[in-house]
């Protein structure tokens, strides 16, 4: 079986918590979120993008970000991300979110392998059982100080520690220009907001339909 996967994240990868998130200081989460979807059905995630942008009158040649949203445009992503997700269970969400100030030091010093630990985390799982997987994240997927690619990182893990021999397939695209990439961006901030800013009306909304993990919350 062959699936896509769009990934995007909320938040950034500053340490810099002396001031507050926006005021000087960095996030205080991180979240990375996937939309895990059959090649089949890649129509269908970037069909409610499209209605979303209808509906609220939205120009469809300037991206809309998650921050310029409404609660009320949220609230409505959330409710038409539910309803794909539980009328086509084969369609996934997942999420990964890391409690940034408990990161160790050492592990700050490089903080594109926190990034790629997340990312395999999340869906090394879910790759390994699919034969070839096509992996459309952002493009801030850069290589990590060892020199190896995240996509380097995620097949070195699927064949040598899961012993699968999945292919995977990374062609980065921004959500700027790949619907899907936006519908998880969507979803990373519906997470994000959540542990971020305490925004929960959303994440009440989407929560029992997307698989959401946590890392360094202790």
């Amino acid at each position: 079986m062959e699936i896509a996967i769009y990934l995007d994240e909320s938040g950034d990868l500053g340490w810099k918590f002396h001031a507050p998130y926006r005021c000087g200081g960095s996030s205080r989460h991180l979240t990375i979120a996937s939309l895990i979807v059959p090649q089949d059905k890649r129509h269908l995630p970037k069909r409610v993008i499209q209605k979303l942008y209808k509906k609220h009158g939205w120009n469809p040649n300037i991206e809309k970000k998650w921050s310029e949203m409404t609660l009320i445009e949220r609230i409505d992503f959330a409710e038409k991300a539910k309803e794909l997700r539980i009328k086509h269970p084969d369609i996934k969400y997942f999420a990964m979110t890391v409690k940034k100030e408990n990161v160790l030091a050492h592990i700050r010093s490089d903080e594109n392998k926190l990034y790629n630990y997340m990312i395999g985390l999340s869906l090394l799982e879910e790759m390994s059982n699919h034969s070839r997987v096509l992996f459309v994240p952002d493009p801030r997927s850069v290589k990590v100080e060892s020199g190896n690619s995240m996509s380097d990182y995620l097949q070195t893990q699927l064949w040598f520690e899961r012993n699968v021999a999945t292919i995977l397939d990374t062609q980065p695209q921004d959500s700027a220009s790949n619907r899907n990439v936006q519908f998880s961006d969507m979803l990373s901030g519906v997470v994000q907001g959540h542990y971020e800013d305490g925004n929960t009306d959303p994440w009440h909304v989407l929560a029992p339909t997307i698989n959401s993990k946590t890392l360094y919350f202790r």
